[in-house]
């Protein structure tokens, strides 16, 4: 019955999304402190963005879980609570992001909610490799894993001046080794050697 009520309420009308306190940090703002701090980029702490694709537990109620992909614009839409902007959030956040609207909306009186990252968003690979393009993420990556997925540096590849976007075209630029860790959203681009 309670269930009942709660999907009239919300098919009322169109559900507004709400932007969370939490989701204003932004992962390049995080990627640009790890690299100013000299830490190595890892996925831990890893936030979310358009692409991604996550499965939604909430214990007890699997009419409210299932997989969810984050659209270009950072949300996602839940069962009865609607669009939440995940974007810039870690699951952790996210987590306590939806316990807090199921509880503050009257579904639930003490939701628990897991997030796992099923898919991460590609990174992209540009210049003098063989095959540029988008690349599925795989964790624990390299520069050197992803040139091998784009078959290889050309004859042209300036090897030595490989250079990275983190989270994207208006993230933070830094040089990067073979070595160098990949996170997803990276740009990596190879430039082309001058003889």
């Amino acid at each position: 019955m309670m269930l009942a009520g709660a999907a009239l309420v919300a098919c009322s009308g169109p559900a507004r999304p709400v932007v969370p306190a939490a989701a204003t940090a932004d992962a390049s703002e995080a990627a640009v402190t790890a690299v100013q701090a000299g830490g190595e980029a890892t996925v831990e702490g890893y936030r979310l963005g358009p692409g991604d694709q996550v499965r939604l537990t909430v214990f007890r109620h699997e009419d409210l879980s299932g997989q969810f992909e984050i659209d270009g614009e950072g949300f996602f839409a839940l069962p009865l609570v609607g669009r939440i902007l995940s974007a810039g959030m870690t699951a952790r956040q996210l987590e306590s992001e939806i316990e807090t609207r199921l509880q503050g909306g009257g579904y639930l009186v003490n939701p628990q909610v897991s997030i796992e990252v099923l898919n991460y968003r590609p990174f992209y690979i540009i210049g003098e490799v063989n095959s540029p393009g988008s690349y599925q993420y795989v964790s624990g990556m390299t520069v050197t894993n992803a040139v091998a997925l784009a078959g290889g540096f050309s004859y042209r590849a300036d090897q030595g001046q490989i250079s990275i976007s983190r989270g994207g075209s208006a993230g933070a630029e830094l040089t990067a080794g073979v070595e160098t860790a990949v996170l997803p959203g990276d740009i990596i681009e190879v430039p082309e050697r001058f003889f």
